[in-house]
């Protein structure tokens, strides 16, 4: 496997995560048809890394597009979409899609997505070479974003977390789990995190949901998330941290009052969506302590982040609710 991308700490930066000196990775015109590519999965895969991307075209219809890349920051972004097969189901029906995530288990890739199925809810699919895809049986009844899979069962079953929501903007948001035993019904929904109240930490007080696939760690599970405040300009999007249990992941043991990422840089405060930092996508390397997220800026573009794993996971017990 390639090293994950990585870029040392600035020099007199005491942050406990940093930017990519090159941000964006990816421009939003970075496909002839795209006007945004943004809030996209990467795993590794082969020699280097496969990913998942959000592009919205430029009548602004939202789909998936995979894409490959040698050193995980210069991607070669397939310019037609994803074409689903039938997996579990022949009920492939899809509006739009976006928001994709990626992860491995057991012997293949599994998506899910936010799927346009009389309203948002979570699409399930697979592939095990990036080229073909399968679509299975969405996850629950809309209104749903934010569907997030644990890269391993936990007590013999597949878990995902994910958001309830509405139909719109939604201005509520709480992160729940839920069980499978075969990734086609889902259930034993439990709540997990809910907003903050605002005078105990505003960046995360309107909604919450969870962004990258969880990493195993020895002091549980590492869930980024990210957290919104409903301000006089809109919503802004910022990314924090929680530790779980390991064997019961709706206990939350630490989570972030400050955050880890907010919107700073002019690519994540101006775009399509200002003021956005919005992970979907790490890679972690535990033996070189190394942490890189994917976040989408601005509705807009592709950005990353490093920090030391170590660092991150004790910057969210120093600084926990």
């Amino acid at each position: 496997m390639s090293s994950i991308p990585w870029q040392d700490r600035p020099e007199n930066s005491k942050d406990v995560m940093w930017r990519y000196s090159e941000n964006p990775i990816i421009d939003r015109y970075a496909i002839p048809s795209s006007n945004s590519i943004f809030n996209s999965a990467v795993v590794p895969f082969e020699e280097g890394f496969a990913g998942v991307f959000r592009c919205d075209n430029k009548a602004v219809q939202m789909n998936i597009f995979a894409g490959f890349s040698k050193n995980g920051i210069d991607w070669d972004i397939n310019h037609e979409p994803i074409v689903m097969q039938s997996g579990n189901t022949d009920m492939i029906e899809s509006a739009y899609k976006y928001d994709p995530r990626v992860v491995f288990i057991e012997d293949r890739y599994w998506i899910t997505w936010c799927n346009g199925y009389n309203g948002p809810t979570i699409g399930i699919g697979y592939t095990f070479d990036f080229k073909e895809f399968f679509q299975c049986e969405n996850a629950f009844l809309p209104f749903n974003r934010n569907g997030v899979l644990f890269p391993q069962k936990i007590n013999g079953k597949y878990a995902m977390l994910s958001r309830p929501s509405d139909n719109g903007h939604t201005p509520f948001g709480d992160i729940w789990i839920s069980y499978s035993p075969d990734m086609k019904y889902w259930g034993e929904h439990r709540l997990v995190m809910k907003p903050t109240p605002f005078e105990d930490s505003a960046w995360q007080c309107t909604k919450v949901g969870a962004g990258p696939i969880p990493i195993l760690t020895n002091e549980g599970w590492l869930m980024i998330y990210h957290g919104v405040i409903n301000t006089c300009n809109g919503f802004r999007y910022a990314m924090g941290s929680a530790l779980l249990d390991v064997d019961s992941p709706d206990k939350v043991k630490f989570r972030t009052q400050p955050y880890l990422l907010g919107p700073a840089e002019i690519y994540e405060m101006v775009g399509d969506v200002p003021n956005v930092v919005f992970p979907c996508a790490a890679l972690h390397d535990t033996e070189e302590d190394k942490l890189t997220v994917y976040y989408g800026a601005a509705d807009t573009a592709v950005a990353i982040a490093f920090g030391k794993l170590s660092e991150v996971i004790q910057f969210t017990k120093d600084n926990s609710l």
